[in-house]
């Protein structure tokens, strides 16, 4: 019974806040969402009220207003007008389509205006205005302005499909915004560190093209970047300190009767020496990041970066009574010696490099 109460509760809720939302966006004067919001609500209930009163209010407001946004932006001198047309007619066409799929809505709104000649019509003269956007964009000789070039033409293909030669536009405009980088990797030293190409191969997207030094393109890179492993290096043996220290509690061992007759825990201190012992073994790689401009070999980056990785093991022994241990201390002593494994240390240094490299080399491309 209470999940039913608690599902009819959250029902009453969502209708409750479906007509607010609906009187609050006819208040504020987003007559469109208005009618979205009653539309919506009128497909689930046919004859409800408050959704009936505000369709009535609000779609003829909602009409008049993008038709009259849409008349003003044409007569103005607005760069993206026919592209904000395009944005009306598409919303008055959208609030036909919603209506024609709520009963309740189209009992109220028997003819719900239309506008697919007007929209046809602009969206022609949206592709010419993204198209000439694009144009502007591809005189200028930025990266920055080839990209905007690009998302112009899309734009433009967007609103008619093949429109003039677009693609072959778009096509071109990519071509320049992108950037081209040669890479190559050295390993300068007798460990085999693996490869670095997956984190090449997770950099490559739109606008940033790597490809190796090695692979002969016709067209030039705009930057060379070299990654030189340089070296791993491990303690030859893992090393060993210590530390003593002396411990005691106070601990019950039995119990005396006092003369008034209650009883009084009998203590004893009770002492340990106990010696804690530390073993460490550290491995160290590092690489050397190289971008240089390719038109004048400007350095752009010169790091050198370490993947560091470290194996530790505690353990104690302790000599005394171990009730004068705590917990922890109790548990090192049941803990013995132990020796690393140098595959993983070199595995775990390695592996950090690599992120490390992989995190710069984000950096630094994100700005691209």
């Amino acid at each position: 019974m209470n999940l039913r109460l608690a599902a009819f509760a959250f029902i009453l809720l969502f209708v409750l806040e479906s007509c607010s939302s609906g009187k609050a966006a006819l208040k504020q004067g987003d007559y469109y969402e208005a009618v979205l919001e009653s539309v919506n609500r009128l497909r689930s209930k046919p004859d409800h009220k408050k959704a009936t009163a505000v369709l009535l209010q609000s779609y003829q407001l909602a009409v008049d207003y993008i038709q009259a946004t849409i008349q003003n932006g044409i007569n103005s001198d607005d760069p993206r007008k026919w592209r904000n047309a395009v944005a009306g007619y598409q919303k008055i066409n959208y609030m036909n389509d919603q209506i024609k799929t709520s009963l309740g809505a189209m009992k109220l709104i028997t003819n719900p205006v239309t506008k697919y000649k007007e929209l046809a019509e602009a969206k022609n003269k949206a592709a010419e205005e993204s198209y000439q956007d694009g144009i502007q964009s591809m005189m200028r000789t930025t990266r920055e302005d080839a990209k905007q070039a690009y998302f112009s033409f899309k734009e433009a293909n967007s609103y008619e499909p093949g429109y003039r030669e677009v693609v072959e536009m778009m096509t071109q405009a990519e071509f320049n915004a992108t950037l081209r980088v040669a890479y190559e990797e050295i390993n300068a030293s007798r460990y085999n560190y693996g490869s670095i190409q997956p984190i090449i191969n997770s950099m490559q997207r739109q606008f940033l093209s790597f490809r190796p030094q090695t692979q002969r393109d016709t067209v030039p890179p705009h930057q060379y970047l070299r990654v030189i492993f340089n070296n791993f290096r491990m303690d030859n043996q893992a090393q060993l300190t210590s530390r003593t220290e002396n411990v005691q509690r106070d601990v019950k061992v039995g119990e005396k009767k006092l003369p008034d007759g209650k009883m009084q825990d009998v203590m004893e201190t009770v002492k340990a020496t106990i010696t804690f012992y530390t073993k460490t073994k550290r491995a160290t790689s590092n690489a050397t990041i190289n971008i240089t401009d390719a038109s004048n070999n400007a350095i752009l980056m010169n790091n050198t970066v370490e993947g560091n990785s470290q194996w530790q093991h505690v353990w104690a022994t302790f000599k005394g009574d171990s009730r004068a241990l705590n917990s922890d201390q109790l548990n090192l002593t049941k803990r013995g010696d132990a020796n690393p494994n140098d595959q993983n240390l070199y595995d775990q240094a390695i592996n950090n490099l690599k992120n490390n490299v992989s995190n710069q080399l984000s950096n630094f491309y994100s700005r691209y």
